[in-house]
């Protein structure tokens, strides 16, 4: 396998007000991407936050996404709230019509929609919190990419029922050998340089190391970095760097062959 474009996204707006969360500006990450996955008031975010970022995403040509998470400003999204699924399926599509609302007035289309945190990693093991979210989505918002994991129910289902949907690889998280990322409240510093590897060799052999020491396939069309891991800015500048150096593009995924 060798990928010779790929998706490189990051989360955005993850503020509240006058707070701020991670150590790297928003305007500075925004040069590196080409999708910006924009908190919508859940799990941080709010109205001001929301309309700035957005419109920075479009000054920059970087597609908008939606990143709607549990309610749960206090646990940043990251603790599982036991709702029914029809009242998280809800709150997804509130958020989404607010990230949707600012895209339009600053003439951005709404490019995709990734859960946040906790609710992504729930809905890649629940079935029926997956279906009734892609039903959701088929719609309210039908040409909006679904960001998930290649293993996870949630790509099963969408392509099931039809809604478009891109696979990531997470640069700033571990895997364990079933293919799941190794959840962790508190991110240790991280080397840019091996980040970047783990991406370049995952583009050109569809293969990451895990923590158990294996090495495990993976299909993605969309590499990830968090804008609240420590050195945010050097990871997504050497993960950039490094894709290019290699002969890989990066592409929103409207550019991308989907079918490669």
């Amino acid at each position: 396998m060798f990928r010779n474009a790929v998706d490189l996204n990051c989360d955005m707006g993850e503020g509240y007000g006058h707070w701020s969360y991670g150590d790297a500006p928003d305007e500075a990450l925004m040069k590196l991407i080409s999708s910006a996955n924009i908190a919508a008031g859940f799990h941080a975010g709010d109205p001001n936050t929301m309309d700035a970022t957005v419109k920075l995403a479009a000054e920059h040509g970087v597609g908008v996404g939606a990143h709607p998470g549990y309610h749960d400003l206090q646990g940043f999204g990251r603790r599982v709230i036991g709702a029914p699924p029809e009242e998280l399926v809800n709150d997804v599509l509130y958020q989404v019509g607010a990230i949707r609302e600012f895209a339009t007035r600053h003439g951005a289309p709404l490019q995709h929609v990734k859960p946040h945190g906790a609710l992504y990693m729930t809905a890649a093991k629940d079935e029926t919190l997956s279906r009734l979210l892609v039903e959701a989505l088929r719609k309210t918002a039908p040409d909006a990419f679904l960001y998930c994991m290649d293993i996870s129910i949630t790509d099963r289902v969408a392509r099931e029922l039809g809604q478009p949907v891109i696979r990531e690889l997470f640069a700033d998280r571990d895997y364990d050998r079933t293919g799941a990322i190794v959840f962790t409240r508190k991110m240790r510093a991280l080397d840019p340089e091996e980040m970047a590897q783990k991406c370049v060799r995952a583009c050109r052999e569809g293969k990451v190391r895990t923590v158990e020491g294996d090495d495990i396939s993976i299909a993605f069309e969309s590499i990830c970095f968090h804008s609240d891991t420590p050195g945010s800015l050097a990871i997504g500048t050497a993960v950039r760097a490094r894709l290019l150096d290699a002969g890989i593009a990066i592409r929103a995924p409207g550019a991308l062959d989907l079918a490669a």
